[in-house]
C-alpha cells in the first residue's frame, strides 16, 4: 500500500529544519563524527613542524650577518689609491641595501683632498641625493657659514658615515654604517687629516663606538682608531647643523666646539 506525499507538507518540513539550522542531508556512507573530532583535537595538540628558512645576508636595518658585505667593501676600498678611485668604487658597490631603496646616486665627498680637517656627518639628505655632494642643503649651508666664520673654508674634507640617502631621511642604522665603514676609513687614510669633527649623534656613536647621546659627547676630545689599529686621530663630536636649525639656541654650543677645534688645529706642532 502506497501513501500519497503532500508536497506542501514536505516543503513545510524542510522549512522547519532550515529554520532549526540543519544545512545538510544524509550522505551515501555513514560518517563517524566523533572520530573526526578526536583526530582534529590530536592535530591541534601537536606543535607545527619547524621549517628552516635561509638566513639573509643583507636586509636593511635588521640584525643580520653583514660580514660578507663588509669584507667586499674592505677589499674594494683597499684597492683604491686615490679619492677618485674610491668615489668610483663606492658608486659601483652593491653591498649596501640603501643603494636600492630610492637613492638616486652615491654621495661621497666635497673639499680638498689634503684638508687638515675631516668632517663626518650621518648620511645624505634629499638635496645631497640630488646634487651628489654632502652637506649642500640648508644644514650644509649653515655648516659652510660656520666654517667660514671660523676661518676653515677650504680646509675641511666633508663626507658621511653612509653614502646613499636613507629612505625618508631616517638615521642610518649601525649595520649600514658598518658596511660603509671600510670606504670611510680608506678616505681618512688617503686624506690623512690632522683631526676629525664628528657631526651629529649617529656619526659620533659609529666612529667612537660609544652609546652616549650627542649632548653628552659634544665638546669633548676622543681618540678615533681605525679598525686595523694603524691610524689614530683626535676627534671632536659636535651638534648637527640640522639640529641647530631646529634649536637655534644651541648654536652657541656648536660655535664653542668649532672654536675649540680651530685652536687645536692651528696649534704649533711640538718638535719631536
Amino acid at each position: 500500500m502506497s501513501l500519497a506525499v503532500d508536497p506542501r507538507a514536505v516543503e513545510s518540513l524542510l522549512a522547519f529544519w532550515a529554520d532549526a539550522g540543519v544545512d545538510a542531508t544524509y550522505a551515501d556512507e555513514p560518517v563517524d563524527r566523533l572520530a573526526e573530532g578526536a583526530a582534529l583535537l590530536r592535530a591541534r595538540s601537536q606543535p607545527p613542524p619547524v621549517v628552516a628558512s635561509p638566513r639573509p645576508t643583507l636586509i636593511a636595518g635588521g640584525a643580520h650577518d653583514i660580514s660578507v658585505a663588509v669584507a667586499q667593501a674592505r677589499a674594494a676600498a683597499a684597492a683604491c689609491q686615490d679619492l677618485d678611485a674610491l668615489a668610483a668604487a663606492i658608486a659601483a658597490f652593491d653591498g649596501c641595501a640603501l643603494k636600492t631603496q630610492g637613492a638616486k646616486q652615491a654621495v661621497f665627498s666635497r673639499g680638498p683632498a689634503d684638508a687638515p680637517l675631516m668632517i663626518i656627518g650621518e648620511g645624505p639628505g634629499a638635496d645631497e641625493d640630488t646634487q651628489g655632494q654632502p652637506f649642500v642643503g640648508r644644514a650644509g649651508q649653515l655648516l659652510d657659514r660656520m666654517l667660514k666664520a671660523a676661518g676653515l673654508t677650504d680646509r675641511a674634507f666633508i663626507t658621511n658615515t653612509v653614502f646613499w640617502r636613507p629612505p625618508g631621511n631616517r638615521t642610518p642604522t649601525p649595520q649600514e654604517q658598518a658596511i660603509c665603514a671600510p670606504f670611510l676609513e680608506r678616505a681618512i687614510g688617503l686624506v690623512n687629516p690632522k683631526m676629525l669633527m664628528l657631526v651629529g649623534g649617529a656619526s659620533a656613536k659609529a666612529m667612537l663606538k660609544r652609546d652616549e647621546g650627542i649632548l653628552a659627547l659634544r665638546g669633548r676630545w676622543f681618540e678615533w682608531t681605525s679598525a686595523d689599529g694603524d691610524q689614530e686621530l683626535p676627534a671632536l663630536p659636535t651638534l648637527h647643523p640640522a639640529f641647530l636649525l631646529r634649536q637655534p639656541a644651541a648654536k652657541k654650543k656648536a660655535w664653542q666646539d668649532l672654536l675649540t677645534l680651530t685652536e687645536r688645529l692651528d696649534r704649533p706642532e711640538r718638535p719631536h
